[in-house]
């Protein structure tokens, strides 16, 4: 059987037509990431995640810098995915008391606020990370969680759910029928749904999500000041539904407008609803048809975030999919560095974009998108790696035991440095 290639990739060329985005004025209005920090900080765990150089990675690859901001230990979940879920309950809580000005974190303990606000039961639909996020922050604020997961998720990442606070409902099918089937049980019993990705009626919150990872792009900013940096010239971002990357390409192009960096989503090749879309060429999100079975669980998802696209559309110069072997490459890389650089436990959604970077800089069959993409030897490239090993029995397949190996075909040939 042949192997699948490492990278596919369609472009955007509309992208670079966009000087002023209206789905990013809509979504990302100037001060919004100020305000989503604000709030962050005043929760008591609150810490600034690190923005770690590879260095000598970037040397071998033959661009100025790499950074990954590393999202594995945030908040001690795991993931970013808590940024977007706390963020939306808190809004959604201010919206339930009638937004009263002067509102603060500290006032959601006052007895007269949880008197207002009575018995509130917060839901969601999860691969692990969004549900443990929402769960989390749930708990915090003294309220009740229920997030639904699909009948493949693994056992690790249900009771990393349960371990936060939440119950747990496992439903069958994927990803998408778990979003619709908690909302329409919450519409019985009276939950109020946290979701990362929006339909037609429900826009608000998805927005709240989407605006709270905004937090984890403000600190990069002020990472790269501190290093003497500015900005990165490149940025491939991980997507499932596409919120995190729309996010991060919404803050970028809010921020520096024109001279934004180039941007691009990476998604597996089992579960490419915006590639998918991107291919219509009708400027709509689309449903990817696929059975969605891929190790990269935090992307896989077939109906992309419709607000999410609206920004991607926009703002995206190309779409990469890529199939497992990918995802495994960049969470070996992570985790085994070159000597000098830092180490990163990465999981499969977390290391996908590393991975995919470098497939795009080493092989010389994708020259042209590195040409497309203006990627040489001043280039700064941001990833972010989204998740740790949330689920360890599967981390270890494909570290320890090699699992899901790269083709002898599409191995690196270069050249390492010498360790000393």
């Amino acid at each position: 059987m042949t192997a699948p290639e490492p990278i596919t990739w369609i472009s955007n060329p509309r992208a670079a037509t966009i000087s002023h985005s209206v789905a990013v004025a809509k979504y990302f209005p100037a001060g919004i990431s100020e305000s989503t920090r604000s709030f962050h900080t005043f929760i008591p765990s609150y810490r600034v995640t690190p923005l770690k150089s590879l260095n000598r990675l970037a040397s071998l690859l033959g661009i100025g810098s790499l950074w990954v901001k590393d999202e594995a230990d945030r908040l001690s979940l795991g993931s970013f995915k808590v940024l977007g879920g706390s963020f939306a309950i808190y809004q959604a809580i201010l919206k339930m008391l009638g937004n009263p000005e002067g509102f603060s974190f500290s006032d959601l303990s006052l007895p007269e606020v949880r008197q207002k606000l009575g018995d509130v039961t917060f839901a969601a639909a999860t691969d692990g990370n969004h549900g443990r996020g929402v769960a989390w922050s749930a708990t915090q604020l003294g309220f009740k969680s229920i997030i639904y997961v699909h009948e493949n998720t693994s056992k690790a990442r249900i009771e990393a759910i349960e371990r936060n606070g939440a119950q747990v409902v496992v439903i069958e099918g994927t990803y998408d029928d778990a979003v619709r089937q908690v909302y329409d049980d919450a519409q019985k019993n009276g939950w109020q749904v946290i979701s990362d990705t929006s339909w037609e009626g429900y826009e608000e919150i998805p927005i709240w999500v989407m605006q709270g990872y905004t937090t984890m792009f403000a600190e990069v900013q002020q990472q790269l000041v501190a290093m003497g940096q500015f900005n990165p010239t490149h940025i491939f971002m991980q997507a499932g539904v596409g919120s995190l990357a729309a996010s991060a390409f919404g803050f970028y192009a809010s921020l520096f407008g024109k001279d934004r960096p180039k941007m691009v989503v990476v998604e597996p090749d089992q579960a490419a609803c915006l590639f998918h879309s991107m291919e219509f060429g009708d400027g709509k999100p689309h449903s990817y048809p696929g059975n969605l079975d891929t190790i990269m669980a935090g992307l896989a998802c077939g109906d992309p975030n419709p607000i999410a696209w609206e920004v991607l559309y926009d703002c995206a110069d190309g779409f990469i999919k890529c199939p497992d072997y990918v995802a495994a490459k960049g969470m070996r890389v992570a985790g085994v560095p070159l000597y000098g650089d830092p180490y990163m436990i990465a999981g499969e959604s977390g290391a996908v974009t590393l991975g995919a970077l470098m497939f795009v800089l080493e092989l010389d069959r994708y020259a042209y998108i590195r040409e497309a993409l203006g990627l040489d030897e001043n280039s700064r490239v941001l990833l972010v790696n989204s998740e740790r090993n949330t689920d360890p029995d599967e981390y270890r397949r494909v570290v320890w035991d090699g699992g899901d190996q790269i083709p002898r075909q599409y191995r690196m040939h270069k050249n390492p440095f010498t360790e000393t």
